[in-house]
């Protein structure tokens, strides 16, 4: 007989073992008491997969039985504890529902939250759960405010919340690097909503100066791509920014850069609106010399 030959038969006769094992007997029976026990034996033991399976089939027949409660606790618990945390989340806040006067509801709503909160992704990910996880501790915090878990569900809050503006700050950089490309007015437009609505949504980030130091230099970038007839509103918005940064960071490092700005803003201001007034003589004078011509010829006629 070849190697490959006893491998496989080997095999054969593991699974085979395996399927006349203890664990596959119990998951075959239909006496519910039987599956109860076990269950909660490979609970205790820490076998959380077996647990799972066994629980599935007893929980339908023991609902609403006096062994239902701690059963579905444990079933939401043993998926908390292979990692399963979607599933974790949403057993629990099932059992909170349904169990909401039970000494283990307090618990049963932190871990909805808990879990929430350790499937949700990193900053540069779509935040979605992230603001499900939020909801989920606001809730928490809310029902238990003398909970022990309450300085947890904070710092579980304050960490998301961090998150948070990690992924508008990015944004805000994403576009702060659009606005070089090949069209730069859409970009410099988002730039700016994107820096205001960050100082607006955050408005003790440590991020601000910054932000608040290239809002200026792209305000004034804006204005000076502007078409000539919106040149004139959009450079005074640069001066209002540079005057907005003076008040709130009298003493920033950015202060030369953004004095800098302003000087270039005034400058461009200045040329737009002599360039204005020419062109508004100009027009003043065809429209003088057209109403002359058109006067004489109607007394020549």
């Amino acid at each position: 007989m070849s190697m490959l030959s006893k491998s496989f038969q080997f095999l054969f006769i593991l699974i085979f073992v395996a399927s006349c094992g203890p664990f596959s007997k119990l998951e075959k029976s239909t006496n519910w008491e039987e599956l109860y026990n076990g269950a909660n034996k490979y609970y205790q033991e820490g076998e959380y997969g077996k647990a799972i399976i066994l629980y599935e089939k007893v929980l339908p027949v023991i609902k609403g039985s006096e062994k239902a409660e701690m059963a579905e606790y444990n079933h939401a618990n043993s998926h908390f504890k292979i990692k399963r945390y979607i599933e974790a989340a949403g057993y629990f806040n099932s059992f909170f529902r349904t169990y909401n006067r039970s000494p283990l509801a307090e618990e049963a709503l932190f871990l909805h939250a808990y879990s929430l909160y350790l499937d949700a992704p990193n900053y540069n990910l779509d935040q979605q759960s992230s603001q499900e996880a939020v909801a989920a501790i606001q809730q928490f915090v809310t029902r238990f405010p003398e909970s022990a878990s309450y300085e947890r569900a904070m710092e579980m809050l304050i960490d998301l919340e961090g998150r948070f503006e990690d992924k508008a700050y990015s944004e805000a950089q994403l576009y702060y690097k659009l606005k070089d490309g090949l069209f730069p007015g859409d970009f410099y437009r988002a730039c700016i909503v994107n820096f205001q609505n960050f100082v607006k949504d955050y408005p003790e980030s440590k991020r601000n100066e910054e932000l608040s130091y290239k809002l200026v230099e792209v305000g004034f970038g804006y204005a000076r791509n502007s078409a000539f007839d919106k040149k004139e509103d959009r450079l005074k918005d640069a001066l209002s920014f540079a005057n907005s940064f003076y008040r709130k960071y009298p003493s920033s490092a950015f202060s030369g850069k953004v004095k800098d700005f302003e000087a270039s803003t005034r400058k461009e201001l200045e040329s737009h609106t002599k360039l204005k007034k020419e062109y508004a003589e100009r027009l003043a004078a065809e429209e003088a010399k057209a109403l002359s011509e058109a006067l004489s010829k109607e007394k020549n006629n």
